[in-house]
């Protein structure tokens, strides 16, 4: 498709759906792949493969589409990428249609995050679908409801508490007027389920954990009757008069427990980590100040900027800071850190264009950002929170990177020690690269560079999912 015919970025160029699943053995490589990368390195996205209205086509809604790479070794043994199988994709196919569960029916292929969880591969989505489980090669075997314990949807995002290996969500539905936090235990199976009301249908993209609290975003972006009523593929709006708060729930605790704190208006799709320090809650996340207030077709009316909120519980209070006027999405930190104080964050640097531009100013250093920084490519960002400092990759012209994600060293290394991995579209080849750098050298050469044969289109979320043992 080319944007001159329909007018929406988010089907063009970079962001252009791929047509075919490939598997490819034997990845060429430039440089050399640490042997500690035992493991798979997957991503998920949305590919969709018709598009009824390119004009009004949401990104948001495309049909999931996984891509991984199988390292083991010091070799790239394969790259696949692979539909996730819901019943529509699975016709499409020409295929048997897939076996298992679903959640008030809803046939929705998870295109956004992808986990292993209690030996399971799951690709996940928000808004009330059950996760879809994939085997090794990512191939669907189908919905997943966690041996039937799953009573309700689940959620996009997770967290897996790193002190007793048990995984975290808050999950919404635009049917339900309540978000769900669930918690599943190590053997795979949902061990506590807590309903806490909220008015207006609220998306929920994601969610803090501590070690003792659950942070809610309730947010003015809302479920619209009237907007899908008139067909809108994407029925999620802004409320100027919905009051945004942020909702603190024990971890242990009931709806009931829940102190809820107003806050400026604003939305959150990803948080980078929340810890507690002295009855204070630190959480550092991506805000947008207004976000689908126009009926555009990604989230693409304000830039996200790294904050950092204070909750402190005693004076029933949050406080809001700007650390950095670059804009930056998809935070990551070390997984070990997840629920304690940490020291770094990685992020991906978008451009301006798209935003509105606008000077660049980095408040962890009172520095300017380099002249013209906001108007080049995307770039990678490291930031040190203890020292107020970061350091940038910027990608060369015509390149694009995806979201960086940490892998340790070993299991006892330093918290910065480690790679980071990313998709980089090479646009010299016309295809795209897993790029492996040094976390404590992102701007250096990268440590090795994995030739895929094909592009990875612009995604979402994904992980390091070391071999077992």
């Amino acid at each position: 498709m080319d944007r001159t015919d329909h007018g929406n970025p988010y089907l063009s160029g970079l962001y252009a759906p791929v047509a075919e699943e490939v598997t490819a053995r034997g990845l060429p490589v430039t440089g050399r792949l640490p042997d500690a990368l035992n493991g798979r390195y997957l991503r998920n996205g949305p590919n969709p493969m018709d598009v009824d209205d390119p004009a009004a086509h949401h990104w948001f809604l495309g049909e999931g589409m996984v891509h991984g790479v199988r390292l083991r070794g010091g070799r790239a043994e394969w790259y696949r990428n692979r539909w996730v199988r819901s019943d529509a994709v699975a016709l499409r196919l020409g295929e048997k249609l897939p076996h298992g569960p679903r959640h008030l029916d809803m046939d929705a292929a998870a295109n956004t995050h992808i986990i292993r969880f209690a030996g399971r591969y799951l690709a996940t989505v928000e808004s009330g679908p059950l996760p879809y489980e994939l085997d090794g090669e990512l191939n669907t075997i189908g919905p997943h409801d966690f041996g039937g314990t799953l009573r309700g949807g689940f959620a996009a995002h997770t967290v897996i508490d790193p002190a007793n290996g048990e995984l975290h969500a808050v999950a919404y539905c635009w049917a339900y007027p309540y978000v769900t936090y669930i918690v599943v235990g190590a053997d795979g199976r949902v061990r506590r389920s807590v309903d806490i009301p909220v008015e207006g249908r609220p998306m929920m993209h994601d969610f803090s954990l501590t070690g003792s609290h659950v942070l809610l975003y309730d947010l003015p972006v809302v479920f619209s009757p009237q907007s899908a009523a008139e067909g809108m593929s994407f029925p999620y709006v802004w409320d100027p008069e919905r009051q945004p708060r942020l909702g603190v729930l024990p971890r242990d605790g009931d709806a009931a427990d829940v102190r809820w704190f107003e806050i400026d208006p604003c939305f959150v799709f990803h948080p980078m980590n929340a810890y507690e320090e002295n009855g204070r809650i630190t959480v550092r996340l991506a805000r947008y100040d207004r976000l689908f207030g126009k009926g555009s077709t990604g989230p693409d009316e304000s830039v996200p900027l790294l904050e950092r909120w204070t909750v402190d519980l005693a004076a029933g209070s949050v406080a809001c800071e700007r650390l950095d006027d670059r804009p930056m999405e998809f935070p990551r930190i070390d997984p070990r850190r997840h629920t304690a104080p940490h020291r770094y964050g990685y992020g991906v640097l978008a451009p301006t264009e798209g935003y509105g531009g606008g000077a660049a100013r980095l408040h962890l250093t009172g520095q300017e950002a380099p002249t013209g920084a906001g108007r080049v490519g995307a770039g990678l960002v490291k930031y040190d929170l203890e020292r107020g400092t970061s350091e940038i990759r910027r990608n060369a012209p015509g390149e694009d990177c995806g979201e960086a994600v940490f892998v340790p060293a070993s299991p006892d290394s330093a918290e910065d020690d480690g790679w980071l991995l990313s998709y980089v579209f090479d646009p010299e080849r016309g295809a795209s690269d897993l790029v492996v750098l040094s976390a404590q050298d992102i701007a250096g050469d990268p440590v090795a560079r994995v030739h895929l044969p094909v592009r990875v289109p612009i995604g979402f979320h994904g992980n390091w999912l070391p071999d077992a043992g």
